[in-house]
């Protein structure tokens, strides 16, 4: 279980579940996905659908819930997303174990999603309790480098309080920061979507809900983990348009 590991990484599970003769399947799957949300089928019932017919695991069946989405949901996240240059004198409001996660993951070795709007993301996800592990500084490293080299005047973090240890990665948090100089602003809500689907500050998420409805967002953890984490084991589902003809 990860909240007992001190690494976020590799899962026994990962080598028949994402291995290479595995991708031919799950990529077809991600297809079939998003021709049906394409055609108006709920993100449940046709993850449902497409996991029965491809035999999915419970893990498969959360990687391409993950990866998929709507050509129309595609469109709008590209349409909304900034290139590094326009975050220069601006503030970063990051989704912060949303972020976070994810690139302890790439650097424990675990596997990261490429989905089908560009993004990054891990396999578990954290649920109801934090737990740092070897990756956690190291992530949190890497990310604030990255954001000073783009010139971003301040990361505002917003951490889900209902999450346990969230607080404990609040201080985690301002130590990092308080180390390498850092102007970075820590703020438990019970909602962060909320707060981050509203702003028009540049966010970082890769959490369907908040690219739906934010008004800027950049595409972090996967600008950091292609920087920093170069072993980081990718299992890309992305879809070129050409395959996205049919689910049959």
């Amino acid at each position: 279980m990860q909240r007992t590991s001190r690494h976020r990484g590799a899962d026994p599970e990962d080598e028949r579940s994402f291995g290479a003769s595995r991708l031919p399947i799950l990529r077809q799957a991600t297809s079939d996905l998003c021709w049906l949300l394409d055609h108006g089928y709920g993100i449940a019932s046709a993850t449902e659908l497409v996991g029965d017919r491809h035999h999915l695991t419970r893990r498969q069946r959360i990687a391409i819930a993950r990866c998929a989405c709507s050509g129309e949901a595609k469109e709008r996240r590209d349409g909304h997303c900034v290139a590094p240059p326009q975050l220069r004198g601006q503030e970063l409001w990051l989704d912060g174990l949303n972020v976070l996660t994810s690139v302890e993951t790439a650097l424990g070795g675990g596997v990261i999603l490429i989905g089908r709007d560009g993004c990054c993301r891990d396999v578990a996800g954290i649920y109801s309790h934090y737990h740092k592990v070897a990756e956690t500084v190291p992530a949190l490293r890497a990310i604030g480098q990255l954001a000073s080299q783009w010139g971003v005047t301040k990361c505002h973090w917003w951490l889900d309080s209902p999450v346990d240890n969230s607080g404990r990665l609040k201080g985690i948090l301002h130590e990092v920061a308080t180390e390498a100089g850092w102007p970075w602003q820590v703020e438990l809500v019970t909602n962060p979507d909320r707060v981050l689907s509203a702003t028009d500050q540049i966010v970082s998420s890769s959490d369907h809900a908040i690219l739906d409805r934010c008004q800027r967002w950049i595409n972090l953890a996967r600008q950091v983990i292609d920087k920093h984490a170069p072993q980081a084991r990718i299992v890309d589902l992305g879809l070129e348009e050409s395959a996205q003809a049919g689910g049959g």
